[in-house]
């Protein structure tokens, strides 16, 4: 269950609405800051950069954990995501699956005019894949989660056939 932040939490939320102003958004107009802190205490910072080839853009936070990863570190313990005073703004499910790779971070957002601090779990209960064991699995409750498709795809998707040993899935592509 969310809760109130504390004073660390606004820090970081500050320093993600900072970072923002740094954004790259000529399309859609709506910056996006991200702060991701390491299991050492550090910060990295990610702001949103769109593209006119609307795929190619990068959300903020998946930027940050870019910068995570690029500085050496491997676990996420906070992040916080700002689109401006008072604009509320969470986590695409993409970056919530980037985020659960690494960790089961907190993560400080504006969500219906409220500041709240979430554990990643309530906002991606199931994430398709662990690899490397990142993600704590336990559920808030303690419980361990359902677990996570093994099958490509999206979860619940029937199994993709067997893959070729050049890589090609069965009947070439």
């Amino acid at each position: 269950m969310s809760r109130a932040p504390e004073a660390e939490d606004l820090a970081l939320l500050e320093a993600a609405e900072e970072v923002r102003a740094h954004a790259y958004a000529p399309y859609s107009g709506f910056a996006v800051g991200a702060v991701v802190v390491d299991a050492a205490g550090c910060s990295h910072l990610g702001v949103n950069v769109e593209n006119a080839s609307y795929p190619v853009g990068l959300c903020a936070e998946r930027a940050a954990l870019a910068a995570l990863v690029a500085s050496g570190a491997r676990r996420v313990h906070a992040a916080a995501v700002s689109a401006g005073p008072g604009r509320d703004c969470l986590p695409c499910g993409m970056c919530l699956q980037a985020l659960a790779e690494l960790g089961d971070p907190e993560i400080v957002a504006r969500a219906g005019g409220q500041v709240r601090v979430y554990r990643l779990q309530e906002l991606l209960t199931t994430p398709f894949a662990a690899a490397g064991a990142a993600w704590s699995g336990a559920a808030a409750d303690g419980r361990a989660p359902a677990a996570a498709p093994a099958q490509r795809g999206a979860p619940g998707a029937p199994a993709a056939a067997p893959a070729e040993p050049d890589g090609r899935e069965e009947g070439g592509r």
